[in-house]
């Protein structure tokens, strides 16, 4: 290569790496930015969106389906044993059915175990669950019928039955400001 094209093929690099470079750096924020959210922890979605009917089982084998919490609002989150992250938020969401639990609320812990209730009802005792109900879908069609990417993923149900929110990944269900943000949605619900 002739040094005159090598000294074009550098300098066109080189100006290429420099734009490069000042466009990341104009685009990138100057400082860490801080995002601070009031409420649970959920991607806002559009419009109340439909959710596909669901059937899965209580602790004891009965049939259920999220039509029998009509009337309610409800946080529904999908789960398994071998999930670590689901391990790490079982207990702020049994201490978030223990603080709001009741005729106008309710968390619907849903496994995915393929496995049953008996290896659910363990863990629920491994980790201390002492306010959830037992839900279980061994066909963990759950998890395709909502689409959800990974475990835990949580979806808020409004009292028609419809998706209002959706959260992927392990969230502090019992902080303050999620407790106080349903408390306010559920009022919502009353009038």
């Amino acid at each position: 290569m002739r040094p005159r094209t090598a000294l074009a093929f550098a300098t066109v690099g080189f100006i290429a790496v420099t734009v490069g470079v000042l466009y990341y750096h104009r685009s990138k924020p100057s400082a860490p930015q801080l995002v601070v959210t009031h409420g649970p922890p959920f991607a806002r979605v559009a419009a109340a969106k439909e959710i596909p009917e669901l059937q899965f089982e209580d602790g004891a084998g009965r049939a259920h389906t999220l039509a029998d919490f009509k009337g309610k609002l409800v946080l529904l989150n999908l789960w398994a044993t071998w999930c670590a992250p689901c391990r790490e938020e079982m207990p702020a969401l049994d201490r978030l059915q223990a603080e709001l639990g009741g005729p106008r609320f309710e968390v619907v812990a849903l496994s995915v175990d393929q496995q049953g209730a008996p290896l659910a009802r363990k863990f629920f005792a491994d980790v201390g669950v002492k306010s959830l109900a037992l839900y279980v879908d061994r066909s963990a069609q759950a998890t395709f019928k909502l689409s959800a990417v990974g475990l835990p993923s949580t979806l808020l149900v409004d009292p028609s039955g419809r998706e209002i929110g959706r959260h992927v990944g392990p969230a502090k269900w019992d902080a303050p400001e999620v407790i106080e943000s349903l408390r306010r949605r559920i009022e919502a619900t009353e009038h």
